[in-house]
């Protein structure tokens, strides 16, 4: 369904929020002296921005979908819910980056800015409907992103992780973007619809449109950090404010899904010549993200940095749901960036707190806090169990409904492969539940005690990783009927 031009606006309240919120949030910080330190006010504007935004998020969900904007952006409920996944997660880190003591106290609210502006990129990554509006997403969350690596402007580490982290960017979005004006040459539209229509017209296979989309998927990869666009993700978070690293973890990586899931469904999802080559492509990079992740995480003694590799094996599985097209692959999707975003949150949030107290994310450092602070030490336990897929938390549920939708499509081997990765995943995150419970801390390495809201945040964000195994079912059925906008 389109609409006219002056309705358009009652659909994009969201965004149009978030935008509110983001400029608010820049004036009031200009208002305050740079040597105020408590800087309370901004960070309630931005969590009241957000959760209005979150609110009318909801209020969308069981809108039809519509194309807007010259039909350049769609709104389904697909897009909705992974939009509110990503204000979720946005939420959560604003209250990381409230308690922790690695982004620098005169740049918290500065924190709270960009990161809203990478979600409103986020947002309109989710619901691009042409080239053109992708890649101002993917540019509006990028270019805010670089910026935000860098924080700790004192730390070298930060600063290499930055121009790491642009070096690289700057490079994949220019591939991407050659790749899009190659698709504009063969097709001539932006507009997703069209370039559909030209694929269902194809008589043979076109080796021009597959080195196209591949080209465009360079730039998505990099942001989801698959393989074999992963580098840049270990330093990055190892080098980056805890959270940076977290933010980094859920929002941009939801984004990016959004969109191969997007043009998969689209583009993919008809019988066109070049379906089969796009699916086997995708399978593959699956596979070896998954492997690469978990193998490499292994032997890690950041846990920052096992994190990182960790999130690359969970991309690998996400993947997997991708291309398992019809209800379950899209429950599957989006039920599992739900509790990936909890489970993300807890974990950098306990890193956080351990770095606060010892100045370091070493794994030595985790010694003993089921012991020192048991509702920190337990809530990890929790949610390392969870990140390994052990049954009844949420994490067992979001890989057995993946792997479940990959073999109702008959990828067998690939199911395989992802259970295999599962095994592999147990062995590092045990072994850090193994030094919190059964290593004593040494006395320099022992966790002071924290605030009372630090404790109710970190029970509120596990909370959610156990009832969402224990009563998945309506959730997942929700998710289950979602819809991707078909041009």
């Amino acid at each position: 369904m389109t609409v006219t031009l002056l309705s358009n606006l009652a659909f994009y309240i969201p965004e149009m929020i978030a935008i509110i919120t983001m400029c608010a949030l820049l004036f009031m910080e200009s208002a305050y002296s740079e040597h105020e330190r408590r800087r309370t006010f901004v960070y309630v504007t931005g969590v009241i921005g957000l959760v209005l935004c979150l609110f009318s998020l909801f209020k969308n969900i069981p809108i039809e979908s519509v194309s807007i904007f010259a039909s350049s952006i769609v709104v389904d409920s697909f897009s909705t819910l992974m939009k509110i996944t990503m204000v979720i997660g946005t939420l959560g880190t604003f209250y990381i980056s409230h308690k922790s003591n690695d982004i620098y106290e005169e740049f918290k609210s500065e924190y709270l800015i960009m990161a809203v502006g990478v979600l409103v990129g986020g947002m309109l990554l989710a619901s691009s409907n042409n080239l053109l509006t992708l890649y101002l997403g993917v540019e509006t969350l990028s270019i805010l992103s670089y910026v935000m690596t860098s924080l700790k402007r004192r730390d070298s580490h930060s600063s290499e992780a930055g121009i790491k982290y642009t070096l690289y960017g700057g490079i994949t979005a220019g591939v991407m973007l050659f790749g899009m004006s190659h698709l504009y040459g063969i097709f001539g539209s932006i507009q997703f619809g069209d370039i559909v229509a030209g694929m269902k017209a194809m008589e043979e296979f076109n080796i021009a449109v597959i080195i196209s989309m591949l080209m465009f998927f360079v730039g998505i990869g990099y942001k989801i950090a698959c393989f074999p666009f992963h580098m840049w993700s270990p330093d990055v978070y190892q080098g980056s404010p805890v959270p940076v690293t977290a933010f980094f973890a859920i929002v941009p990586k939801i984004a990016g899904i959004a969109v191969v899931a997007r043009v998969t469904y689209q583009f993919f999802g008809v019988d066109n010549v070049n379906t089969e080559m796009w699916m086997k492509l995708i399978q593959i990079i699956a596979a070896l993200t998954m492997t690469v992740g978990n193998l490499s995480a292994l032997n890690q003694k950041s846990v920052k940095r096992m994190l990182a590799f960790s999130s690359i094996g969970h991309v690998g599985l996400i993947l997997m749901g991708v291309i398992t097209f019809g209800e379950h692959g899209m429950g599957a999707i989006l039920y599992y960036t739900l509790a990936y975003t909890f489970m993300t949150l807890g974990a950098f949030f306990v890193t956080a707190m351990v770095i606060n107290r010892t100045g370091s994310d070493d794994a030595i450092y985790f010694k003993g806090l089921a012991k020192t602070q048991p509702i920190l030490g337990f809530s990890m336990m929790i949610i390392l169990f969870s990140l390994a897929g052990m049954p009844p938390f949420s994490g067992f549920i979001a890989k057995f409904n993946i792997i479940m939708a990959a073999v109702d499509k008959g990828l067998i081997t690939l199911a395989l492969i992802a259970a295999v990765n599962s095994v592999i995943s147990l062995v590092y995150y045990l072994k850090l539940v193994r030094t919190m419970i059964l290593e004593d801390a040494d006395g320099e390495q022992k966790i002071d005690s924290y605030s009372l809201t630090s404790r109710i945040y970190i029970i509120a964000v596990v909370i959610p990783i156990v009832f969402l195994g224990l009563f998945w079912n309506n959730i997942y059925n929700l998710y289950s009927s979602a819809k991707i906008y078909l041009n």
